[in-house]
């Protein structure tokens, strides 16, 4: 049985853990990096595509910014649209910050192929991943790869393997608690091949529910329409998402540009945070401990404050010094219910509550007035900008 020993056992090779590895070696500290899923299944998942700044100024900081700095689509804002008008809010102008579009899979083809200059150890495709010992002085991960079976013995092991990954899993449920939410909506989404037909993403509370134009390049458009979550993909014809999005983003003397369509999938909408993410030598990062629903463009960003955080605290503690990664849980816990709370301000305010009945019209209405003062005040503008582009971060 092949033993291997390092410092840090990362489980999951998704954009968090790739990054915790990278930022470790930057620190010289050695790491083993473990990923159930195939290289190119982690490499094709089409997720999250907006960087806040803090995001954008930790990646170019640990040397993997150099494509994102020529390719990514800097925004300085977005546009709210509600009762047919469009409303800028600049963000640079108002705090000094702005976003970058950026797709998430480009993220993790950056860093994996820095892994690859590195010759980082990074097992993909390996089963039964089991953690053990979380609780004692020597904590280790099993698993089989390649029809061998492997322990890593580690002083930490960090779970970077998403909501239904082991990592959670492991802490016993006595000391777990767990806080959720399902909206009654979810986001019809699209990919297509056409240039976006605004400079800045497009979020829009329309009668017949939210719609959004985002982009991925100058080439390629992402769009999204609120849809039921009961409702079945093959119900929506490429020609309908067209005619929905035509009605929904439509205003005087605007034209959404169509193309052709690549890709399309209902996506359920949920709030998720787990009560802890620490427990003995095991520390969460990403969708191993939180999700957020995908309006505030958090889900990303959450899992790169997470690991720039715990970095730090890893650096410090295999230098002799415990305090910032004793306080990891709390301090990433603090940051991760102002994010749920802006993501939930931002789902309720720009999503129609399904029904016909007088409480889904008078909630209605009242998000008009919402969106009215939002759009109409400088304070209101300034705390939109300050959480869409980025709480900073204290460490």
């Amino acid at each position: 049985m092949p033993l291997t020993r390092t410092r840090v056992a990362i489980i999951g090779a998704g954009p968090a853990g790739l990054l915790l590895g990278i930022a470790l070696e930057r620190a010289g500290i050695d790491f083993v990096i473990i990923e159930n899923r195939s290289r190119d299944y982690v490499l094709g998942r089409i997720r999250a595509g907006v960087l806040e700044q803090g995001s954008v100024e930790t990646l170019t900081r640990l040397g993997v910014g150099e494509r994102l700095a020529t390719e990514g689509l800097v925004h300085d804002g977005i546009y709210l649209q509600f009762a047919g008008e469009r409303h800028h809010v600049d963000f640079k102008q108002l705090i000094g910050r702005t976003v970058t579009v950026y797709g998430q899979q480009e993220v993790v083809k950056d860093l994996m192929a820095e892994h690859d200059r590195l010759g980082s150890l990074v097992y993909y495709e390996a089963a039964d991943v089991a953690p053990h010992g979380l609780d004692g002085t020597s904590p280790s991960v099993s698993f089989t790869h390649a029809g061998d079976e492997h322990v890593v013995e580690a002083d930490i092991i960090v779970g970077a393997d998403g909501f239904h990954g082991i990592s959670r899993q492991s802490i016993p449920t006595s000391e777990l608690s767990v806080y959720e939410r399902d909206y009654p909506y979810a986001w019809l989404g699209i990919l297509a091949n056409v240039a976006p037909s605004t400079d800045e993403l497009i979020y829009c509370l329309h009668d017949n529910g939210f719609a959004m134009h985002s982009m991925r390049s100058n080439q390629v458009s992402r769009l999204y329409l609120q849809v039921d979550p009961a409702e079945s993909i093959d119900d929506w014809s490429d020609a309908r998402i067209w005619d929905e999005l035509h009605t929904r983003l439509g205003t005087p003397g605007w034209t959404l540009n169509e193309g052709v369509v690549t890709e399309k999938s209902i996506t359920p909408m949920r709030s998720f945070v787990a009560s802890r993410l620490d427990y003995g030598r095991l520390f969460l990062v990403g969708d191993a401990g939180h999700i957020v629903p995908p309006t505030g463009a958090k889900g990303l960003n959450s899992a790169i404050s997470d690991v720039t955080l715990l970095s730090f605290a890893l650096i410090d503690h295999f230098a002799g010094d415990d305090d910032r990664l004793s306080r990891y849980g709390a301090s990433a816990l603090d940051r991760q219910w102002r994010t749920q709370q802006f993501s939930q301000w931002m789902t309720e305010m720009l999503h129609r509550v399904p029904g016909d009945d007088d409480i889904a019209a008078f909630q209605y209405r009242s998000q008009l007035g919402q969106l009215a003062y939002v759009t109409g005040s400088d304070y209101a503008k300034q705390m939109l900008a300050e959480q869409y582009t980025g709480l900073r971060l204290e460490g």
